[in-house]
């Protein structure tokens, strides 16, 4: 395979290989991957209910993130194989090997390529056709991918407790002051991910005489939505009990999202349904990229380079705060709800870089 192939080139190794699928009209078949990653994949026989039954639990079992990311992907297959005359479901290993290698070429970060090649696999899988990417010959281009290319994360600074308190200093005295308030208080405190902080409804929220019970249901590490529970004490300086309370009352929000837009007029919306039409509006929830703008707005605020942090800030944060005032890792990997350890050392480590350094005595 030729190893500088970009979008421009056409793959001439995979191109020979591949000469009886240079069917163009084949490259619509990549519209049953679309569907497949939707969930709509073999329901065809079935009757009009069961099928969106099917359907319905094909959906869940992937997080509504992946599902949009793997749709994204699976078009963006779609197109380099029309671009280039190759069938697309079923794909051939060499096909996929040469899309990959041009995601590569192309600049493409070595998650986003590996995300691509996942879609590939599950929509194949979906469809019931065989996976081009079990092939060794695929293993083979993503493993020479993550050394030549490198995993380059794109990790977000942390927002300390000091970082914290000076983001605080800077949210106003409005209702939209308040939220923001409650938001980045409740996000450090929790160690939330920004998908669980805007999942966040008022009856996920206990009170208890030392703070806040918080139940989480479905995340990250827990897609099959058993749920966990973890707690938020009152705390001396930060307060994000009294913070979230404060915001509660203020907006007049019983029920329903915690996390809401407030609207120019300093309006939120009140929890219920509209009917419209055939359609039912429900009260909109605070979306993650909110929680990201949020972070970066108050950060600029306060002089620092808001590029730098993000909606992870804050459970790093958390994390790395912990770290350095040396709680236990067991404890901060309850808070934080990790499943493996060494994450968390990574924080750790960080925290603790220059604490009894091997060259402090002589450098």
């Amino acid at each position: 395979m030729k190893p500088g192939l970009n979008h421009s080139e056409r793959p001439d190794r995979a191109s020979r290989q591949l000469g009886e699928t240079r069917d163009v009209g084949a490259n619509l078949a990549l519209a049953a991957v679309s569907l497949a990653v939707e969930g709509v994949a073999s329901t065809d026989t079935l009757p009009v209910e069961a099928t969106a039954i099917v359907r319905a639990y094909q959906r869940a079992s992937k997080a509504d993130a992946t599902v949009r990311a793997y749709t994204t992907d699976a078009r963006v297959f779609q197109d380099w194989c029309a671009r280039y005359g190759f069938r697309s479901l079923p794909a051939t290993s060499e096909a996929v090997a040469a899309f990959l290698v041009s995601e590569a070429e192309a600049g493409k970060a070595v998650s986003t390529i590996g995300r691509r090649c996942a879609a590939i696999s599950y929509a194949h899988k979906l469809a019931k056709a065989a996976d081009p990417t079990d092939d060794e010959d695929v293993r083979a281009v993503m493993k020479g991918i993550r050394r030549r290319v490198g995993v380059k994360p794109d990790q977000k600074a942390a927002a300390t407790a000091d970082v914290l308190m000076t983001l605080l200093m800077r949210t106003p005295d409005t209702l939209t002051g308040k939220r923001d308030r409650a938001l980045l208080a409740l996000g450090f405190a929790g160690a939330f991910r920004r998908s669980e902080l805007v999942a966040l409804d008022v009856a996920d929220l206990v009170e208890d005489k030392d703070g806040l019970r918080v139940r989480i249901g479905k995340s990250k590490t827990d897609q099959e939505g058993q749920g966990s529970e973890i707690a938020i004490p009152h705390g001396r300086f930060i307060r994000p009990v009294a913070l979230v309370k404060e915001w509660l009352e203020a907006a007049g929000i019983t029920e329903g999202p915690v996390f809401r837009p407030v609207s120019r007029s300093g309006n939120v919306r009140r929890w219920g349904s509209t009917d419209v039409g055939e359609f039912e509006l429900l009260v909109p929830r605070l979306t993650t990229q909110a929680v990201a703008d949020i972070i970066k707005k108050y950060t600029a605020a306060a002089g620092l380079d808001a590029s730098t942090f993000g909606a992870h800030s804050l459970r790093a944060g958390y994390i790395t705060t912990a770290a350095e005032r040396g709680a236990d890792l067991a404890r901060i990997m309850d808070q934080s709800r990790h499943r493996d350890p060494r994450t968390v050392l990574g924080y750790i480590r960080r925290a603790n870089a220059f604490k009894d350094h091997s060259g402090s005595g002589f450098l």
